[in-house]
C-alpha cells in the first residue's frame, strides 16, 4: 500500500492531520490556532536531535518563532510542569506544541492547562468534580505531535503527572485538555530504537486490551479497541523488525491513538499497578505494562473468557480462547526481548504490600473486570516478580 493511502484528515476524536511529511504543515496549523510564539515542549533526548532543530528552523522561516522547553522526566513531575509554565511566561508564549512520547505530550498538555490557573495542579486531579475549578479562559491551545506509538496521549483529555512528595502518579483532567490539533506523521517515529518501539507498542496494546476487557457499557470504544489490536497484531512486529517501514509506523500511530480513545471504557489492573510502580521506581510505563500483562490476564481469567474468545477469533490466532491470547502476548514479549519479571528491571518483592495498597486506590482499578482486593494485587505483583503466570 502506498504512503499516500494514509494521507488524510480526521475529525475524531479531535482534528487530526494524518500522513507522512505532514510535520511541514506545523507553521500553518499554529496560525490556524492563533499561535504566534508557541512553546515547543519536548523531552531532553529529542531536544538534542536534528529533528527538533529542523522543526524550529522551519517554523522560524515561516514566521513562527518557537521557544523550546525540554526539562522533563520520563515520568513527568509537578515540578516539570511548574518549570514549563515559567518558561511559557518568560518567552511570552501563546500556545503549546507537545512533541515527543507520552511524557512530553502529557507535560505539554498540563503546562497549557496551568498557565492560566491560580490553584495548584493537584487540585485538578481527576476526582469528583475537581475539573470545574479550572479557569478555561486561561488555558492555552495545544498541537500534539507524537513521536512514539504507545500512550495515545495526543487524543487524551488528561495528563499523568507524578507527585514526587506523595510518590504517586495522579491523573490531571479537564475535557478541554484534548489537543485542538494532532499531527500523526510516521516519519517522526522512524528513528525510534527497536526496544522503545516494542515497549511503546505493548503500551498501546495494554490500553486497547484493558478497554476491551472492561465491563463498562461502551460499544463504540469496544469496537475501536478490537480493531486497534488487529493493527497491533499485524504491524507491531513489522515496526520492531524494520524501523523504516512507514506503513507499519503509520498503523501503529493509529492504533496508539485508538487505544487512548477506547480507554474511555476503562482500564484495569495493569495500569493500577504500573502507575505506582512508575511513581516509586521511575520505570518506563510501557515496559511495566508489558511485563505485567500476562499476570493480570491470568488473574482476570474467570471474567474475560468470552472477550478473549472473540479477540482470538478476530485476530485469527491458531489457538482460540483465553489460552490463544495469552500465548500471543507471551510470544510478543519473547520476540521483543521484554523481561519476564519485574525483578529483571530492578523491582523486588519487598514492596508488595505498599504497591498493592497503592494499586487498589488507583483510579484505573475501577475499570478492572474483576473487583480485586489488596491481597489480589499483592499476589499479582509477587507473581510478576517470580515469573508465575
Amino acid at each position: 500500500m502506498s504512503d499516500t493511502a494514509f494521507f488524510s484528515n480526521w475529525n475524531y476524536p479531535t482534528a487530526m492531520r494524518v500522513g507522512a511529511g505532514r510535520i511541514a504543515e506545523l507553521p500553518q496549523l499554529c496560525r490556524e490556532l492563533g499561535m504566534g510564539t508557541p512553546l515547543l515542549v519536548t523531552d531532553p533526548g529529542l531536544a538534542a536531535l536534528p529533528i527538533v532543530q529542523a522543526i524550529v528552523e522551519r517554523c522560524l522561516v515561516d514566521g513562527i518563532p518557537l521557544a523550546v522547553f525540554s526539562d522533563i522526566k520520563g515520568n513527568p513531575t509537578g515540578e516539570n510542569v511548574t518549570d514549563g509554565v515559567v518558561a511559557f511566561r518568560a518567552h511570552g508564549c501563546d500556545g503549546v506544541i507537545a512533541l515527543g512520547g507520552g511524557s512530553a505530550v502529557d507535560a505539554g498538555k498540563a503546562i497549557a492547562l496551568m498557565v492560566g490557573q491560580t490553584h495548584p495542579i493537584w487540585e485538578f486531579e481527576d476526582v469528583g468534580d475537581n475539573y470545574l475549578k479550572v479557569n478555561t479562559r486561561g488555558m492555552a491551545p495545544v498541537i500534539a505531535v507524537p513521536t512514539t506509538a504507545g500512550t495515545g496521549s495526543e487524543v487524551g483529555r488528561s495528563s499523568v503527572i507524578t507527585d514526587q512528595s506523595a510518590k504517586l502518579k495522579k491523573i490531571i483532567f479537564h475535557p478541554r485538555m484534548l489537543p485542538q490539533i494532532v499531527l500523526l506523521d510516521p516519519e517522526l517515529t522512524v528513528g525510534l530504537p527497536a526496544p522503545i518501539t516494542a515497549a511503546t507498542g505493548m503500551d498501546a496494546l495494554s490500553h486497547n486490551l484493558e478497554a476491551f476487557c472492561s465491563n463498562s457499557y461502551h460499544p463504540m470504544a469496544e469496537g475501536i479497541a478490537l480493531e486497534a489490536m488487529r493493527l497491533i497484531h499485524e504491524y507491531l512486529p513489522r515496526a520492531v523488525a524494520n524501523g523504516n517501514d512507514l506503513e507499519a509506523r503509520m498503523q501503529m500511530l493509529a492504533a496508539s491513538s485508538m487505544g487512548a480513545t477506547a480507554f474511555q471504557r476503562g482500564l484495569g489492573a495493569m495500569h493500577a499497578l504500573a502507575h505506582p510502580l512508575g511513581a516509586v521506581y521511575d520505570k518506563h510505563h510501557g515496559l511495566l505494562n508489558a511485563i505485567l500483562m500476562p499476570y493480570v490476564l491470568v488473574a482476570n481469567r474467570s471474567a474475560i473468557e468470552e472477550p478473549m474468545r472473540r479477540l482470538s477469533n478476530y485476530l485469527g490466532l491458531s489457538e482460540t480462547g483465553f489460552d490463544g491470547v495469552l500465548d500471543w502476548v507471551l510470544f510478543l514479549r519473547r520476540e521483543f526481548g521484554i523481561p519476564n519479571t519485574l525483578v529483571e528491571i530492578g523491582i523486588g518483592e519487598d514492596a508488595a504490600g505498599e504497591i498493592a495498597r497503592m494499586a487498589i486506590a488507583d483510579p484505573s482499578a475501577l475499570g478492572n473486570p474483576l473487583s480485586l482486593s489488596v491481597d489480589d494485587y499483592g499476589d499479582i505483583f509477587l507473581n510478576a516478580c517470580r515469573g508465575d503466570h
